[in-house]
């Protein structure tokens, strides 16, 4: 079994960084996690993150209200979300984390309005 782990800072001033998991046995793609997080207001926010937890490979877009949207790869092999998902997580993490932030500001504020 060979295990792989890695970080990669996505900007100079290391708020946005890429989380790499993988194991291989066999050379055989059984188990993978690719992550992008986001530092805001002072703490580490995972944003998107691709896996094969459940059984399954999937892409989860986490909400500031702790709920999660599920994205199904159906009949994709772990090798093909496990590449697709790093190609879109470093391409796309300044989407990811725009559209987490308009939604973390208005969750923000709905919890202000209701004091």
């Amino acid at each position: 079994m060979t295990e792989t782990t890695y970080i990669i800072d996505l900007t100079p001033g290391g708020e946005n960084r890429y989380r790499h998991h993988h194991v291989l046995e066999k050379n055989k793609l059984v188990e993978f996690r690719l992550q992008y997080e986001a530092y805001l207001d002072g703490k580490w926010h995972a944003v998107a993150r691709y896996d094969s937890f459940h059984g399954f490979a999937h892409r989860d877009v986490m909400h500031p209200d702790g709920t999660e949207t599920k994205t199904v790869f159906q009949n994709w092999d772990y090798h093909q979300v496990l590449t697709f998902g790093e190609r879109d997580l470093k391409q796309n993490w300044v989407t990811y984390r725009r559209a987490y932030e308009r939604e973390l500001n208005q969750w923000k504020q709905r919890r202000k309005d209701k004091r």
